[in-house]
C-alpha cells in the first residue's frame, strides 16, 4: 500500500474513532489508553522529526545558499521567493477579509460564558505573550543573533528566523571564500553528509507515520469532538472556505499562469506532504518530507528547493495570514465593533507581516493574533471562542502553508534553465 494511502486511512480512522468515543471521554480507562499509549506514540513521532529540523535547516540552507552564491544566483532566487511570497500572502488575506465581510460569521453570535471561562488560563497566557512582544526595531535588530548556538537551542521558541539568518549569511560567506568547485570544499561535503543523515532519520520516522497520524488526529477529536464547532461553525466554515480558495484557485492560477505547470499533476505529486502537514499541524515537522518531495517527485533543483523551502517553513505562512485576518474581523463582529476601512487595511497589512514571522509549530500564530486584537481595540477574552477549534484550523492552515512553500519553490525553479518535471 502506498504511503499516502496509509496516511489517508489513518487520518480518517483517527477522526472517526475520536468523534465516536468523545461522548465517553470521561471514562477512566479510555483516558488512560489515550494518555499513556496513544499520545506518547504521536509525540515520539513528532520528536523524531523535530530533533533533526535544526541541523537539517542549517545544512540545507548553507548548501543551497553556497550553490546559489557560487553561481551568483542567490539575489535572483531570494528576490523571486520574496515576490511570490508577498503575492500569495496578499491574496490570502484579501480572500479572508472579503469572506468575513460577505458572510458576517460573528454577527448575532452570543458569547458563551462557560466556554470563555474554560479557556481563561490559555487566554491569560496569550495575553502575557502579547504584552511581552518587542517593538519592530528590536525585532529587526534581533534577526542577527549574538549567539547562533543559543538561537539554535531556542529555535522552536521564536528564534528560528534568527538561526536561519545566520545560516544564510554563513552559506553566502562560504560561497565567497571557497573555491569554484564544490569538491574542493570539505565543509560542504560534511554538511551534505549531515543532510543525508537527517533524511535517513526521516525515513525511520515515516515507518511510524501511519500509527502516529492516527494517534495525533484521534487525540484531537477525542478531546473536543464535533460539539465544539457548534458555537463557531460559521467562523470555521469561512476559514476553511478561504483556505480552499487559496489552495485550489490562487495556487492553481499562479502555477498555470506564471510557469505553465499543471496544477492537477502538481497537487497529485504533493498529496503525501499535504496529508502529513494536516496531521502534524507543523510546517517545521513537514519540512523534511517537503524537501524530499520537491527534489525526487517534482524534480526541482536542490539548491533552489532547499533555499526556498527552508525559508518558507517560517517566512511563507499565507494560510496563517488568512486565518489571522479572518479571526480578527470575526471577533470584531462578535463584539459589535465596526472597524473602519483604514483599520481593516491595517489588519490586512499586519496579517501579512505576522504570517511571515509565525513559528512553524502548532499554535504558533495565536500570540500574534492577540497583538492584532490589541491594535484595533478588540477584547482579548474573545480568543476563548476560537481556542477550542484552533487545533483543527491549525491543521488546515498548515496544509495550505506547506503547499504554498512547494508552489513558490516550483515557480522560482521554473525561472531557472532546468524546467520543472511534472
Amino acid at each position: 500500500m502506498k504511503k499516502h494511502v496509509q496516511l489517508l486511512i489513518a487520518l480518517v480512522l483517527g477522526m472517526l474513532a475520536g468523534v465516536l468515543l468523545h461522548p465517553y471521554s470521561d471514562v477512566v480507562w479510555l483516558n488512560q489508553v489515550n494518555t499513556n499509549f496513544l499520545q506518547p506514540v504521536g509525540q515520539i513521532f513528532l520528536r523524531l522529526i523535530f530533533m533533526i529540523v535544526v541541523p537539517m535547516i542549517f545544512s540545507a540552507m548553507v548548501i543551497g545558499v553556497f550553490e546559489l552564491g557560487k553561481g551568483r544566483g542567490l539575489g535572483r532566487v531570494a528576490g523571486r521567493t520574496m515576490f511570490f511570497t508577498l503575492i500569495a500572502s496578499t491574496f490570502s488575506v484579501f480572500i479572508g477579509i472579503l469572506l468575513v465581510n460577505a458572510f458576517q460569521p460573528g454577527r448575532g453570535l452570543t458569547l458563551d460564558s462557560n466556554l470563555i471561562s474554560q479557556q481563561s488560563a490559555s487566554v491569560t497566557k496569550l495575553q502575557q505573550n502579547a504584552d511581552a512582544a518587542k517593538p519592530l526595531t528590536q525585532i529587526l535588530v534581533e534577526l542577527i543573533p549574538k549567539n547562533p548556538l543559543d538561537a539554535a537551542v531556542r529555535a522552536f521558541d521564536g528564534e528560528m528566523i534568527a538561526f536561519m539568518f545566520f545560516a544564510l549569511i554563513f552559506g553566502f560567506a562560504l560561497s565567497l571564500s571557497a573555491g569554484r568547485e564544490k569538491k574542493e570544499n570539505v565543509l560542504i561535503s560534511v554538511l551534505e553528509q549531515i543532510f543525508a543523515v537527517c533524511m535517513k532519520v526521516v525515513d525511520f520516522a515515516m515507518v511510524l507515520a501511519p500509527y502516529a497520524v492516527f494517534c495525533l488526529v484521534f487525540n484531537t477529536t477525542f478531546k473536543f469532538g464535533h460539539g465544539v464547532f457548534k458555537s463557531v461553525l460559521a467562523y470555521v466554515l469561512v476559514v476553511v472556505f478561504g483556505l480552499l480558495i487559496q489552495q485550489f484557485v490562487v495556487y492553481s492560477a499562479m502555477l498555470k499562469t506564471m510557469s505553465k505547470i499543471s496544477p492537477f499533476e502538481f497537487f497529485k505529486k504533493c498529496r503525501e506532504v499535504y496529508l502529513y502537514a494536516f496531521s502534524t499541524a507543523s510546517s517545521n515537522a513537514t519540512l523534511p518530507l517537503a524537501l524530499d518531495t520537491a527534489e525526487h517527485k517534482l524534480g526541482l533543483r536542490p539548491d533552489v528547493s532547499r533555499f526556498v523551502l527552508t525559508v518558507g517553513s517560517t517566512a511563507n505562512q499565507n494560510g496563517t495570514a488568512l486565518f489571522e485576518g479572518v479571526t480578527v474581523l470575526f471577533l470584531a463582529q462578535v463584539y459589535n465593533i465596526d472597524l473602519t476601512l483604514a483599520q481593516q487595511i491595517q489588519v490586512v497589512l499586519m496579517s501579512i507581516l505576522a504570517g511571515i514571522g509565525t513559528a512553524g509549530v502548532p499554535g504558533g500564530s495565536l500570540p500574534l493574533i492577540m497583538i492584532l486584537l490589541q491594535s484595533v481595540g478588540i477584547p482579548a477574552e474573545g480568543m476563548g471562542l476560537v481556542l477550542g477549534v484552533d487545533r483543527f484550523l491549525d491543521m488546515c492552515r498548515t496544509t495550505v502553508n506547506v503547499s504554498g512553500d512547494l508552489v513558490i519553490a516550483a515557480l522560482v525553479n521554473s525561472g531557472k534553465k532546468e524546467k520543472l518535471v511534472v
